[in-house]
């Protein structure tokens, strides 16, 4: 017995020695494997308690199992300050140069999506309106139930929705939002009315074409007040597209429609001309050579839907508004199909991005491209 513990202390001794010096981890790794592995001094020392008697275990296996301790804490130390070393070798071979000149050619571009999301907070935050986020994972109750659509709604046939499975039915069931809506109603709920806002983000419905993906983008505007009538409406709109497209003959057609959330709900028309491949927005709908499209969805919010986001629907009124991000931004900047938008191809972002340094002002407009 002592014979064996004075080899292990002249081992522990080496292992220690070798250990501290160590230059790499690969070194270091070599050493624990000697000494801790399978086949290492220590594991076998640790073997040999089973053919010793109990008095031998007993003074045994605390001397092992310490010497065992020694070199692992030995090890940890060693590997903690060669990583750092390494790190620090790694920071020191990869600095940059923060005074050399900046690229002739820009790399990379801003998105048009990013781009439009910005104009448009832009021009709504001149007009007083804030921007709302809610999750792209909503509930059945904020998504539908809270929207004037119950479970046997028929305009739950309009959404294509993305459930997730394996969440209880009704209320509780769980969702890829199919609008922004669902941030109007947690927008009431927190901060009551009166209220401004305008939602903008992702949204997820099961459509693919040349004119639909299965996540696309869109802002949906609130304004719950008092004394809030259509007038207020069409106005907001009209002067929203105005500053979007940049120009003062838009004309737009307030068509009766249907929404759940809204009563009465009207669609948006904007009157359009064709000028080669691409449709112009501006002038009337009405007049040769003009036509009208349509361009989102509009009226005035139900009373149910106020009473309830907890909104007095006798004190107060509201209207709210949905438009798609993605096609008001093919519309002003003349792309013809919505996939592009997501395939990620280099060469369309080229074309169609935008300078990170072109931000949208009313003052320099908001659709100037660098």
């Amino acid at each position: 017995m002592g014979k064996t513990m004075t080899e292990m202390t002249s081992q522990q001794d080496a292992a220690l020695t070798a250990i501290s010096s160590a230059a790499t981890l690969e070194a270091l790794d070599e050493q624990r494997v000697a000494a801790l592995g399978k086949k290492g001094w220590v594991s076998l020392a640790l073997k040999t308690l089973g053919g010793m008697s109990p008095d031998e275990r007993a003074e045994a296996a605390p001397a092992i199992q310490a010497v065992r301790a020694k070199v692992a804490d030995a090890i940890a130390a060693k590997k903690d300050e060669l990583e750092a070393a390494e790190l620090e070798a790694q920071l020191a071979s990869e600095t940059v140069d923060l005074t050399l000149p900046a690229p002739d050619t820009a790399s990379g571009s801003v998105h048009p999506v990013s781009q439009v999301m910005d104009e448009l907070a832009e021009i709504f935050a001149d007009l007083g309106f804030a921007v709302a986020t809610g999750p792209e994972i909503e509930d059945d109750w904020h998504n539908f139930t809270a929207l004037n659509m119950d479970e046997s709604h028929p305009a739950r046939a309009m959404h294509d929705t993305f459930y997730f499975p394996d969440t209880a039915p009704n209320e509780g069931r769980m969702l890829l939002r199919t609008h922004t809506s669902p941030v109007q109603i947690r927008s009431m709920k927190e901060q009551g009315a009166p209220i401004r806002i305008i939602a903008p983000g992702r949204v997820y419905r099961s459509d693919s074409d040349a004119t639909h993906t299965p996540m696309f983008h869109q802002v949906e505007g609130l304004v719950v007040d008092r004394g809030i009538h259509l007038g207020h409406l069409k106005w907001t709109l009209e002067t929203f597209f105005k500053a979007f497209f940049e120009r003062e003959d838009i004309t737009l057609r307030l068509r009766p429609s249907y929404f759940p959330f809204t009563e009465p709900s009207v669609e948006v028309d904007v009157g359009y001309s064709n000028e080669g491949d691409r449709r112009v927005v501006g002038g009337h709908g009405d007049a040769e050579g003009h036509d009208w499209m349509e361009l989102g969805g509009s009226g005035m919010v139900n009373r149910r839907v106020l009473e309830m986001a907890g909104v007095g629907p006798d004190e107060y009124q509201g209207f709210a508004f949905g438009l798609g991000i993605d096609r008001i931004a093919m519309l002003k900047y003349g792309m013809n199909d919505l996939r592009a938008f997501f395939d990620g191809d280099p060469r369309w972002l080229a074309h169609y991005g935008f300078s990170p340094f072109d931000q949208p002002t009313l003052s320099a407009g908001v659709g100037a491209k660098a």
